[in-house]
């Protein structure tokens, strides 16, 4: 550095541990690394400047805050598998010359690029672009930036054939910068950042599965094939996770959905649910658990209808926001109807309904709401990304002074339903103001500041997720761990100081003038559809008893104990308990084999000896060994087992 230049020469960049190291301008990333240590230099992958990753080579002008990123950096998994992507491109493109690249991001677990090919590829070429693939890491190939005219861009690619990477350049701005990624021979048109080269890519990543995808997700545009990569800092991540994915691909709640006879799809009704009678049941068995723990906390439950005027929506801003996910009627008649993809408004006419007083306040009305939004069919999963499905929704109407107690009770409510179910690693996001929202910035200013501060008062920790917010207000989301380390999100609390404005919904306040209540959003297993099917997957369809849909099978080893067979399932059914018999003429290891598949807890075996003495012989899932014991012992040991959380803890009323 030289010392003699004047302070308007020189750049002040912040280190993370609060140190200043000052530069002269330019100074670029690398440099910045090697002035701190050779050890630093030597593990750098990129830089972070301000909070955005930029690459190592990136010139800094001015006083910044800054941070080298290494591999043991949480952002080094996305330079990771971004990097891994455009070495799958360049692999397909070495192999097979005639293909076309379109775009290829980083995602969740890995990355993917999407394919213009006249023969799409199959899951058979796989291996071949894989070894293709570790062939070009090995060499370690500079990620090189340029910066082209747009004129230029347009014309390489085309001249090159590539009709797609075309498109793309000439819809962007003319005065944006079109930056290319060059790695040995082979360039892609790319943001950035990019590691220094293609050996820290390393080896720790593989190529999963093809797919076919439209271009931009149109249906109308062409299909092109889609490879998916998984992509980690070493082998031993690599490991974990494709040992994740083959028991994920056991627990797949269609697969069990099937096998256990819950419910199916068909193309009839896309993204809707036909649930079986033993579906249903578990689907039943969540209502009522969280009926009677939201009748416990001081919460009226309403319902409000499916079909509403699309002027509503309009008033409520939901249209201009959320329009083109909603279904909306063709009927004779003038006016348009929409069906509603959520239950806020309805909410917010229910309240409305007489004159509400502060003395009110707060005011819980909950509705377990049937919603119907537009999801792409390719995005369709299951349970778990549908386009019809039921809400355990609440709103919580109160003065801004109640907001931090209300918000205090929900987490606390969330986290206590969780854990009956058996989640207790639940992590917990703060989603701030999105770029496309309504309301004055003042409003949400003082909605995110009231969040914070029911946070802090709660103890509990969260993460921040900018920009994530819902289009009327702040909110946090709760992320559940399963069993096998994935996360979901689930519950949601949000603060909205727009809505209930905009509709109308009005309170006498202390001092009698009228006043604009607060509006707590708050969903706990968020869509029911989809909990059901986490909740399959995380037990792998073994369900606790209290939620079992069966709960004990009676099979007969002889036909002679047909009757007492029959006499046992009458006494379980009067007591309450989900019961049913299998006198088939098969052998008893077949009907154990067969309920077994089927996740029954509890099979009870009876023979001649269980028949003279009146006993019962069970067998738990899971389990090989079997249990002898009379009728009574077995009827009163089946009562305390099937309590649910809520009649086990005997829970009283959980509000003030």
């Amino acid at each position: 550095m030289k010392s003699d230049l004047t302070e308007t020469q020189m750049v002040s960049l912040r280190l993370p541990d609060g140190s200043v190291k000052k530069f002269p301008k330019p100074v670029t990333g690398m440099e910045v690394a090697k002035e701190i240590g050779p050890g630093l230099a030597k593990a750098a992958l990129a830089i972070r400047v301000n909070g955005e990753v930029a690459d190592l080579k990136s010139q800094i002008n001015a006083d910044s805050e800054f941070s080298v990123v290494t591999a043991s950096d949480g952002d080094a998994l996305e330079l990771i598998r971004h990097d891994a992507a455009h070495v799958l491109a360049q692999s397909v493109q070495e192999l097979f010359p005639d293909t076309q690249v379109t775009i290829g991001p980083a995602i969740e677990n890995g990355f993917y690029y999407d394919f213009a090919k006249e023969v799409p590829f199959t899951t058979s070429d796989l291996e071949k672009i894989e070894k293709k693939m570790h062939e070009i890491i090995s060499k370690g190939e500079n990620f090189i930036r340029e910066v082209w005219e747009k004129k230029d861009a347009i014309d390489f690619f085309n001249n090159k054939g590539e009709k797609y990477k075309t498109e793309l350049i000439k819809e962007l701005p003319n005065d944006e910068t079109i930056s290319i990624y060059k790695q040995g021979d082979w360039l892609d048109l790319c943001k950035g950042p990019h590691m220094p080269s293609t050996k820290h890519v390393g080896k720790a990543f593989k190529l999963m599965k093809v797919a076919g995808a439209y271009w931009r997700g149109d249906s109308s545009n062409a299909m092109l094939t889609r490879i998916y990569g998984t992509a980690w800092r070493n082998e031993k991540e690599l490991s974990k996770y494709l040992v994740q994915i083959d028991e994920a691909e056991k627990r797949d709640h269609r697969k069990l959905g099937k096998e256990m006879d819950l419910f199916h799809f068909q193309e009839e009704a896309p993204g809707a649910v036909f649930w079986h009678p033993k579906g249903w049941s578990l689907f039943q068995s969540l209502i009522n658990y969280m009926r009677l723990r939201q009748d416990r906390a001081g919460y009226v439950e309403t319902n409000t209808p499916e079909l509403l005027d699309k002027s509503l929506w309009e008033t409520s801003g939901h249209w201009e926001k959320f329009g083109d996910n909603m279904f909306t009627t063709d009927a004779k008649e003038e006016k348009i109807f929409a069906i509603k993809p959520m239950n806020c408004p309805g909410a917010v006419e229910v309240y409305k309904q007489g004159l509400k007083s502060y003395r009110d306040l707060p005011l819980r009305i909950s509705e377990f709401g049937k919603v119907h939004r537009y999801e792409p069919s390719g995005a369709l999963h299951g349970l778990m990304r549908v386009r019809a499905f039921t809400q355990d929704d609440a709103h919580i109407f109160c003065t801004e002074d109640q907001i931090t107690e209300e918000s205090k009770i929900v987490c606390e409510l969330i986290l206590s339903i969780y854990k009956d179910f058996g989640f207790s690693d639940v992590a917990i996001k703060f989603s701030d103001r999105p770029t496309k929202r309504v309301g004055e910035d003042k409003i949400w200013d003082k909605a995110e500041t009231a969040l914070k501060e029911a946070m802090e008062a709660t103890g509990l920790e969260y993460s921040l997720n900018p920009g994530e917010g819902a289009f009327y207000g702040p909110k946090l989301e709760f992320v559940l761990r399963d069993a096998i380390g994935r996360d979901w999100q689930c519950g949601t609390l949000q603060v909205d100081l727009n809505l209930p404005g905009r509709l109308g919904a009005t309170y006498v306040a202390e001092d009698g003038n009228k006043k604009t209540p607060v509006m707590l959003h708050r969903a706990l297993f968020g869509s029911l559809e989809r909990f059901a099917g986490i909740l399959i997957e995380h037990y792998a369809g073994h369900l606790p008893l209290w939620l079992a849909p069966t709960q004990v099978v009676i099979a007969t080893i002889t036909s002679d104990t047909d009757n007492y067979a029959k006499e046992i399932k009458d006494q379980l059914i009067k007591k309450g308990f989900r019961t049913e018999t299998d006198i088939r003429n098969e052998k008893i290891g077949y009907k154990i084999r067969e309920h077994s598949n089927m996740k029954i807890p509890l099979i009870v075996a009876v023979g001649k000896n269980e028949n003279e003495n009146k006993t019962v012989s069970v067998r738990r899932l899971g389990s090989n060994n079997t249990e002898t014991e009379t009728l009574e012992n077995f009827l009163q040991k089946l009562q305390k087992e099937t309590k649910s959380p809520i009649e086990e803890k005997k829970i009283k009323y959980e509000f003030n």
